[in-house]
């Protein structure tokens, strides 16, 4: 049993970069090499071609939690009881939504502007469930999705099946013109490797402060070395306390997957040869599971309150639920059919919105990407660069309006109250997992 991501061994690494040593100066520090901070860096190098930037990540760059995510497109989230067309909470959603396809749109815009080569799917996803009354207000969803530019259509039963090519699934939402997959890792590693040569990369270099100096300069102090900058983002979303900020709102969660083999052509003749799919549950815990284009089967239902990485007993523990979920959707896959099991964190927070700020002088943070990291944190990336320059925009105004992450109470009654939490939405999410 190991912790192998399959979406970093089916894309391959770059080549291995150098860790920080002695004191290096720049204009910019970039503290995380993930979609975000990657996405950043690209930014300032075309907003400030002859400032001196420097990324820094704790490991090998593109190859956290930015390439361990199950490679969801989000324009459209699914809307909540509170959100449907003619409620209260329509007017945020419209703006959450116009935040959403932007980022989307911000995804397209890089893997043609990089020529980064990553299975993108413009096809739309699910919102699928076994249970039919864990989807509710059919109509109204469509309605609403329908009003924010979403392409939306209502299946059960035969249909449904048809393009799933699994009984498992009795109702859902497709939902397109905006969302859209991708192979995450091959995304990250094509930011990574369309990097400009101006760009300096430290890897496995792991910044335990950050410090202001008397010149109005900000030192970020390895283990090994540091990095003196004028600015500094820090784009490390669920370890985004590993800089110093405590007050961000977010916390982390750990989540564990499994791919498969590619089906046999037997196999997959006999699901019906559907088409490459996602499928999200409309429950907060429920499996996520994607048919790939080279025909593996990706399911993610574990998530866990926690910042400490599984075990590899622990890993092997969740990797049995996968099994279970496996068998439920598809019965002739077993656990000898898995090829990869692998962990990922992702940041999360009580409000579903980021923290997005100016930290400090010199110092600014985004975190909290609620499960919605590719294009969220693409577009977070470019805004965070443009506050950082003192640019201005209506979306960028939209981000930081948004960006209320809700408040967290001290960290041992937050540890009772989401492992209660997490238990309950086990329960609800029984069918869907």
């Amino acid at each position: 049993m190991e912790n192998i991501c399959g979406w970093i061994a089916q894309a391959g690494s770059s080549p291995l970069r150098e860790q920080l040593k002695s004191t290096q100066q720049a204009d910019w520090l970039v503290i995380g090499a993930g979609i975000t901070g990657l996405s950043a860096a690209h930014a300032l190098a075309h907003m400030h071609p002859q400032a001196r930037i420097v990324v820094v990540d704790r490991q090998r760059a593109a190859q956290g939690a930015s390439a361990r995510n199950s490679g969801f497109v989000v324009a459209h989230e699914h809307p909540a009881a509170g959100e449907l067309l003619g409620s209260e909470g329509f007017a945020g959603y419209q703006v959450d939504t116009s935040i959403g396809r932007a980022a989307a749109d911000e995804v397209r815009k890089q893997i043609v502007r990089l020529g980064i080569e990553c299975d993108f799917r413009e096809s739309g996803y699910f919102f699928a469930v076994s249970d039919p009354r864990k989807l509710t207000h059919v109509e109204a969803k469509l309605q609403t999705l329908r009003a924010v530019g979403a392409s939306a259509q209502f299946l059960q039963g035969e249909p449904l099946i048809e393009k799933l090519g699994t009984r498992h699934y009795h109702a859902g939402i497709w939902c397109g013109n905006g969302n859209a997959l991708l192979q995450p890792a091959k995304y990250v590693k094509g930011l990574l490797d369309a990097l400009p040569e101006k760009v300096t990369l430290y890897e496995n270099t792991d910044i335990t402060s950050i410090e202001r100096l008397g010149d109005g300069r900000v030192r970020a102090r390895g283990q090994n070395g540091c990095v003196e900058a004028r600015q500094v983002l820090v784009c490390l979303n669920a370890f985004i306390p590993r800089a110093g900020i405590d007050d961000s709102g977010t916390f982390a969660m750990e989540l564990s997957a499994s791919l498969t083999r590619p089906l046999s052509d037997q196999e997959f003749q006999a699901l019906g040869a559907p088409a490459s799919w996602g499928v999200l549950s409309t429950r907060p815990l429920g499996a996520t599971v994607r048919l790939t284009p080279d025909r593996r089967v990706m399911i993610r239902n574990t998530a866990e309150y926690r910042s400490r990485d599984l075990s590899l007993g622990e890993l092997s523990t969740r990797r049995q639920h996968h099994v279970q979920g496996l068998q439920r959707r598809f019965p002739m896959l077993g656990e000898q059919d898995i090829e990869y099991t692998w962990t990922g964190h992702l940041s999360a927070s009580r409000s579903g919105q980021p923290y997005f700020a100016k930290v400090e002088e010199g110092v600014f943070a985004v975190a909290g990407c609620n499960g919605s990291g590719v294009a969220r944190g693409t577009l977070w990336g470019r805004l965070l660069a443009e506050l950082a320059s003192g640019r201005d925009s209506p979306l960028l105004r939209s981000v930081i309006e948004r960006a209320q992450p809700g408040w967290l109470p001290p960290k041992l009654l937050l540890d009772i109250g989401a492992m209660l939490r997490m238990r309950v939405e086990t329960v609800r999410a029984r069918s869907e997992i």
